[in-house]
């Protein structure tokens, strides 16, 4: 018996070296779990992703997995709110390899709005996932050796915590800014909405009248169905629950959060009678003004991601028609790649441009991380009907099918009778704040996966350069000629055509240390032999643009053959080096 024993020991043993479990993974599989493929198997940090956090939770969130991970988060805070709140960041890359600001870098940010709140989700979990994995899986490894993320969970926090804490609709408010009088009449109602009923969601309010425009659903008794244009049905719907508490004969007007941030940034900015939303002018919030100083800071970041809800869309520039000539065919490419790569990540999602399918936005985040800067950016418009039963097609009637056979009724307030001080006997009910709009928990860490699985690539495309080749040729006289070919093996170059139209971005050097030069030059077509000429400090060229997928040449003639080194410096495409 003993030496079976021994025996089964030996080929569990090879059992688990074939199957590949890590230490922790078995450790963790001792202590009642396994493995699942693609998650962290034994987290520093056991985080939740079937739950919204709100400002509180972002705080201990982001300084725990700082703490946990030193050397491969770091926590900072790049401003405050307007009510004071840190609006916390995180750079995560292997800080053991290289130094961050000569990496290549993406920028992600959520919760612009208030209640498109799961974008802090999708960029807190991106952190976790990335610090939780690496080591374990060599795609993460490689990637956070080579790569650096600026993760900013919410740019919001204050309206966050306002759409969390307070009575709201699912779509308001847009920021935590205070009532203002969006009518006109000289006064405001301090208090936005009332919540009737004290659940602290804002539901509808409809009464009964004979000669109303809604009817009962026969199948589902909490919908309402609107009547033909020739019929009349048995009830109004007065709108969202409120009362005139400034006696101004209005209710619900000048509620919070009438200001739009993401009208706020300063390309093709329009004031608020032209830009519905618009604030003072370009960066007259402290929070935008926040990240945009982060990203001044930052010029190695390349990419870019900014979290919104919903609809199910990957979103790219331009946001207006008049900046159409902004994008030249070559960034199209590359974002179509891009956004192609986003739909197969991301079932029920279409990759679109802002103003072409949607609607013309100025003063937008991403028009101007793309076009003040140069940075390939999208912003994906998160949660899809689509995921309810995955079908494309969804009518009126599947969101109360959903809510009763996969939510089993939690996301609706049933209709209650309410004595209303205006319109006298009605009825207060509907779907609740956080529905609609924001992820049910059990849909929340798949898209959360998948939307960071489309950063992760997004990432990983950005510049990375190589010194593929070092040549030399003996010219006689003591002189040699030395040739080097860099190539960016990634789609993303490293200058978009707005950064090279606009001179954002300084050229990426090709340098040559170690060696007496006597001319540099740069090859344009090493066939014929073409070269220009760089009279100017000739050890350090200036190429203009390395585009993705493609090479440069540059040439030295040196009167030494000494040992040397050539590197390439460039803002958005890292540092790399090659010794002869």
């Amino acid at each position: 018996m003993k030496n079976l024993t021994q025996l089964f020991t030996a080929f569990l043993a090879i059992g688990l070296l074939i199957g590949g479990l890590s230490t922790s993974a078995r450790a963790q599989s001792g202590d009642g779990f396994f493995p699942a493929i693609g998650t962290p198997p034994n987290p520093e940090v056991d985080a939740r992703w079937d739950h919204y956090y709100n400002y509180k939770g972002i705080t201990d969130l982001t300084k725990e997995l700082a703490e946990a991970h030193p050397d491969l988060i770091k926590r900072q805070s790049i401003g405050q709110s307007v009510n004071g709140r840190e609006i916390w960041a995180l750079t995560v890359t292997n800080f053991q390899n290289g130094n961050p600001d000569n990496k290549p870098g993406i920028y992600i940010d959520g919760n612009i709005h208030s209640n498109e709140i799961q974008g802090a989700e999708m960029s807190l979990y991106t952190a976790w996932y990335l610090a939780e994995t690496f080591g374990d899986i060599d795609y993460i490894t490689n990637l956070l050796d080579q790569k650096v993320f600026y993760i900013v969970p919410t740019i919001n926090p204050d309206a966050r915590e306002h759409y969390m804490q307070e009575p709201n609709t699912p779509h308001t408010p847009r920021s935590g800014l205070k009532p203002v009088d969006d009518d006109g009449d000289g006064r405001y109602d301090e208090d936005g909405f009332d919540d009737l009923d004290g659940n602290g969601h804002i539901t509808l309010m409809r009464r009964k009248t004979d000669r109303g425009n809604y009817r009962v659903d026969p199948k589902y008794p909490n919908k309402m169905n609107r009547v033909e244009d020739d019929e009349f049905g048995n009830y109004e719907i007065l709108g969202y629950e409120g009362k005139d508490n400034d006696g101004d004969g209005e209710v619900n007007e000048d509620r919070v959060g009438y200001y739009d941030p993401n009208r706020d940034w300063a390309w093709n900015w329009q004031p608020d009678y032209i830009q519905r939303g618009a604030y003072k002018y370009p960066f007259s919030l402290p929070e935008n003004r926040a990240v945009a100083d982060f990203v001044l800071d930052h010029p190695n970041i390349a990419a870019a991601q900014s979290y919104h809800n919903s609809g199910g869309m990957i979103l790219r520039g331009p946001g207006a028609r008049e900046d159409v000539d902004t994008y030249n065919d070559q960034d199209v490419e590359v974002y179509n790649q891009l956004g192609n790569k986003g739909e197969k990540l991301l079932p029920g999602y279409d990759y679109l441009v802002v103003y072409k399918d949607l609607y013309s936005v100025f003063g937008g985040e991403l028009d101007w991380f793309y076009g003040g800067r140069g940075i390939f950016t999208f912003s994906n418009e998160l949660w899809t009907s689509y995921l309810m039963f995955n079908e494309e097609e969804n009518s009126s009637e599947d969101r109360y099918q959903f809510n009763k056979n996969l939510l089993f009724g939690s996301a609706f307030v049933d209709w209650k009778e309410y004595d209303h001080p205006t319109y006298g006997k009605i009825e207060i009910g509907g779907f609740k704040k956080n529905f609609g709009r924001a992820h049910p928990g059990f849909l929340l860490e798949e898209d959360a996966h998948r939307n960071m699985a489309f950063t992760i690539y997004h990432a990983y495309q950005t510049p990375h350069l190589v010194i593929d080749e070092i040549d030399e040729k003996d010219l006689g006289g003591g002189l040699t000629q030395v040739t080097a070919v860099v190539t960016n093996t990634r789609i993303i170059p490293t200058h978009a055509s707005q950064d090279l139209k606009n001179n954002i971005e300084r050229p990426d050097y090709i340098s040559i240390d170690g060696a007496n030069v006597q001319a540099g030059m740069i090859v344009k077509n090493r066939d014929m032999n073409q070269t220009v000429e760089q009279k100017h400090s000739p050890a350090k060229l200036e190429v203009d643009n390395i585009p993705g997928m493609e090479s440069v040449v540059v040439r030295w003639i040196i009167s030494n053959n000494d040992d040397y080194t050539v590197t390439v410096n460039s803002a958005k495409g890292g540092v790399a080096s090659k010794s002869k």
